[in-house]
């Protein structure tokens, strides 16, 4: 059966949300100059992921950075502006979809890291780019069920091998537009990190209450992006129309419970200008109050919706009504507000 799935909570709030960026940034120039024998095979003209994505520039890992250490990083930052002692923390969940390897969880390193108590949960949340969202949700269920005081979701990618890999097989192939354009996606991809954490309500009536949402699922369409470090192959025309729909329906549907037409900032997971733009138009959002951040830092994967409601911090009032939304491989959909 179609239809929404809905969350609501009482006594939740985001105490706080931190970002690392890498300090190396690789420019669409610097990308294309990598292609430039495959480009000029195929007769593209330079300038095609400005043209298309809007993206001219994303940050990647310089040598003694890694996504693991920033994203300790982040969280270190996080928990100081939050007044939380790493010793309170009941709950770290990383939804990363980059990792090294596929065992242990890239959990148990950060639990590490951070210095967290040995009876804090530590786990991985895989749901491709609205992990975050979906880490969000999971570990605000298990404060409002009493379980646990306070909980951190964490994110950390990093985009070099999938772009290094990609690059060298487009440059090597005999292929056409299409195999091209297949792989366009992971051109766009960008490295960063990010840590947010999660507190009772009752206990910080101050900080910023999370107050439900809604998720779609159109898994039909589990094969229309399907990524590894070895390469990302997406059908982007499918995909696109695919995800809108998505959007839209579960937007209708989310129109009789929630009032989410006039909210403050929609903060939107970043792939390009494209997709930024047909879901303004699909949802009949106010353009000028969804903050983008592709074109500095391409598509961050799941950090990309904390790392923009970092940089939006500094200007949202007490009271404003934000709304964090986006669609991720698979397909699914995820929207949640939160009261500023």
């Amino acid at each position: 059966m179609a239809g929404n799935a809905t969350t609501r909570f009482d006594n939740v709030s985001l105490l706080s949300v931190a970002s690392t960026l890498p300090s190396r940034v690789t420019t669409s120039d610097d990308i294309e100059g990598r292609l430039a024998s495959a480009l000029a095979r195929l007769r593209l003209r330079p300038g095609l992921l400005r043209r298309v994505a809007g993206v001219l520039e994303r940050r990647n890992w310089s040598e003694g950075e890694s996504s693991d250490d920033a994203t300790v990083d982040a969280g270190r930052r996080a928990l100081a502006e939050a007044g939380v002692d790493p010793s309170e923390v009941g709950l770290i969940i990383n939804t990363s979809v980059s990792r090294p390897h596929l065992e242990p969880s890239v959990a148990v390193r950060l639990h590490n890291g951070l210095g967290l108590p040995s009876s804090a949960i530590n786990f991985d949340v895989a749901n491709a780019c609205l992990g975050f969202v979906s880490g969000l949700s999971l570990a605000a269920g298990m404060i409002e069920s009493g379980q646990i005081r306070y909980a951190m979701v964490v994110n950390g990618e990093d985009a070099d091998e999938i772009q290094t890999n990609t690059i060298r097989r487009l440059v090597d192939a005999d292929g056409d537009r299409e195999a091209f354009m297949s792989e366009f996606a992971s051109l766009t991809l960008g490295s960063g990190a990010a840590a947010a954490v999660l507190g009772r309500t009752d206990e910080h009536p101050d900080a910023h209450r999370i107050l439900g949402g809604v998720t779609r699922a159109a898994t039909q369409f589990h094969d229309l992006c399907v990524g590894s470090v070895d390469g990302m192959f997406t059908d982007a025309k499918a995909l696109l129309k695919g995800g809108l729909d998505l959007v839209v329906s579960a937007w209708k549907e989310a129109s009789s419970e929630w009032d989410w037409a006039t909210m403050d900032r929609y903060i939107t997971h970043q792939v390009s200008s494209v997709h930024t733009n047909a879901i303004v138009k699909a949802a009949k959002l106010d353009r000028s109050r969804v903050p983008t951040t592709y074109e500095r830092l391409g598509n961050v994967g799941p950090a990309s919706i904390p790392i923009t409601l970092v940089e939006e911090q500094a200007t949202l009032a007490k009271g404003d009504r934000v709304l964090l939304m986006g669609v991720g491989s698979g397909l699914n959909t995820a929207m949640l507000e939160l009261a500023w």
